[in-house]
């Protein structure tokens, strides 16, 4: 099943149903009116939803109309938790090179993850709209998970069944504030501004064969200004699959439905398959040449990222232009597409 969130003037839009090649879609308003009281109620709405879904591939819905990502928000829009783990060990190992940090001793038996902003996600097609390019903006192509209501104390085996939907993620960070964030001791929070998520997320048993052991195993495409950046395999190297990092979130609290969790930076060590983000492209270069070549985002640069599973795109793409921060005459920004 695959569902998507319609701009729609409102702070969580109007939940759809998109058909299996993405072309087409059908609100669920009643079923749904938001992806969150789905999940909120999903024993009873994933049932009706998923008949709506049949019933919209097999041309029985005579509602549909065409689906444009363009009118798509993140598909939360907004949501109760953000936590994003650092699951590909060569990922952190770069990064903390990059800026002269040693990894954690427990890299390989603890998750790093920590809560990011989750108020006001980026839709897919929203630009990033960055203050000062001397912050040093990064992208961040991620596979992510959304939950159910999970108990405290869940082991990685029972994490599973709490999986209730998958969807890609840009993870924007801001590189050159990072450093003096965690030099205080206390984390991040300016360095990583809001997120953007796919257009759709899907079910797991929509991945097929693909969705093994909590990790999506497909390669994940990242493109800079329509040159292939990009395209580690998700699946192998992610060190901590999903249900752990589910488990290692809900150690002390319980999370609650619609929470949102991330799996880091997709990354490989076979260097051939590209980086998933500029920070371990850098890395890379001060390795083999002794100098950082690759500039952070400026303005006017365009991200996408995309996940294909036999030529088809999965979630749909994330396609996003760096543009100059402009402060907003009027403070709703959630869109005017009309239910």
């Amino acid at each position: 099943m695959k569902l998507a969130t319609l701009k729609n003037g409102r702070r969580d839009g109007a939940l759809v149903v998109v058909s299996q090649d993405n072309t087409q879609a059908v609100f669920a308003l009643d079923i749904a009116p938001t992806l969150q009281y789905a999940l909120d109620n999903w024993e009873e709405a994933s049932l009706l939803l998923q008949q709506k879904y049949q019933n919209l591939n097999a041309g029985k819905e005579t509602e549909a109309f065409p689906f444009e990502a363009e009118e798509a928000a993140s598909p939360l829009p907004r949501s109760y938790a953000w936590l994003d783990g650092s699951a590909y060990i060569n990922h952190v190992v770069l990064v903390r090179k990059a800026r002269s940090a040693e990894p954690p001793a427990t890299l390989k038996t603890d998750p790093l993850m920590y809560q990011g902003g989750s108020d006001a996600f980026l839709g897919p097609r929203d630009d990033i709209e960055l203050a000062d390019e001397s912050w040093g903006c990064d992208f961040e192509s991620e596979v992510a998970v959304v939950t159910g209501d999970v108990p405290q104390g869940v082991s990685p085996k029972e994490a599973e069944q709490y999986v209730k939907l998958v969807l890609l993620c840009n993870d924007v960070s801001l590189r050159n504030l990072i450093p003096g964030e965690l030099a205080k001791g206390f984390g991040f929070f300016q360095s990583k501004p809001s997120s953007a998520f796919s257009p759709i997320a899907v079910t797991p048993d929509e991945l097929g064969d693909a969705w093994q052991n909590g990790r999506v195993h497909l390669p994940l495409h990242t493109h800079l200004n329509g040159n292939l950046f990009g395209q580690p395999e998700a699946g192998p190297e992610m060190h901590f699959n999903f249900y752990e990092l589910i488990s290692h979130a809900a150690k002390s609290r319980p999370l609650s439905a619609g929470t949102i969790i991330g799996s880091g930076t997709v990354s490989n060590e076979d260097t051939s398959k590209g980086s998933s983000c500029l920070a371990e492209k850098r890395m890379l270069e001060k390795i083999n040449t002794g100098v950082f070549r690759t500039p952070f985002l400026k303005y006017g640069d365009q991200v996408t990222i995309e996940m294909f599973q036999e030529g088809h795109s999965v979630f749909g793409q994330i396609a996003q232009k760096v543009t100059p921060y402009q402060k907003p005459l009027q403070e709703n920004h959630y869109g005017t597409h009309a239910s």
